[in-house]
């Protein structure tokens, strides 16, 4: 009685994509072990109208940082989870965005970044042209690519995190995150990574 769950925050991908009030058995397997899990529609996600989505507009990497770390900050002060027990974890895009918010927060106890984006610059350079004009959209000036990228603000990350990687992926290519693994070992941060053939 009284004892509060761990928190686990899922994050979409895309990051203009959403998440729906749906079965989901990723989020009956956390629940059925004890962990309250949020699937978090943060500004810019699909379903909520144009101005919604429109706000995630050159502001990727700020306003849903914003969103996750107050979705967290509520939860915790309206006392329905476990303030030591939060966790966050993304693919993709919603990979980028959980790394960012435990650079953002102290409140998070641990992290997992499914072929998440560590350096959109690389990203840019890598990809197809409709994913780097869709970059441009979302982040505006290259130094925004530069400011906003995870990789660069490893100095604020004290979470431990586990991140997960496709060898053959294309579009978050595997040296993006084996650098951001060896820059957060470097950094003294706790880190699983798990490299997929």
């Amino acid at each position: 009685d009284g004892e509060r769950p761990p928190l686990l925050v899922f994050l979409h991908g895309g990051p203009t994509s959403a998440c729906y009030p749906v079965f989901d058995a990723r989020i009956q397997f956390w629940t059925q072990r004890g962990f309250a899990v949020a699937d978090l529609n943060y500004r810019g996600s699909t379903g909520f109208g144009r101005r919604y989505r429109q706000r995630l507009h050159q502001q990727w990497g700020v306003v849903e940082v914003e969103d996750i770390c107050a979705l967290v900050h509520s939860l915790i002060e309206h006392d329905k989870v476990n303030p030591q027990q939060v966790c966050v974890r993304g693919a993709s895009a919603g990979g980028y965005s959980a790394l960012l918010a435990i650079a953002a927060s102290p409140n998070f106890a641990a992290a997992a970044s499914l072929y998440g984006v560590s350096d959109p610059d690389s990203l840019r350079k890598v990809t197809h042209k409709f994913e780097g004009d869709y970059l441009d959209w979302l982040l505006g000036s290259p130094e925004q690519f530069v400011v906003r990228a995870p990789l660069e603000q490893v100095a604020q990350i004290n979470t431990p995190v586990i991140f997960f990687q496709g060898g053959r992926d294309v579009v978050v290519v595997p040296e993006q995150t084996a650098d951001m693994v060896s820059a957060l070992k470097q950094q003294g941060v706790t880190v699983a990574y798990h490299l997929y053939p």
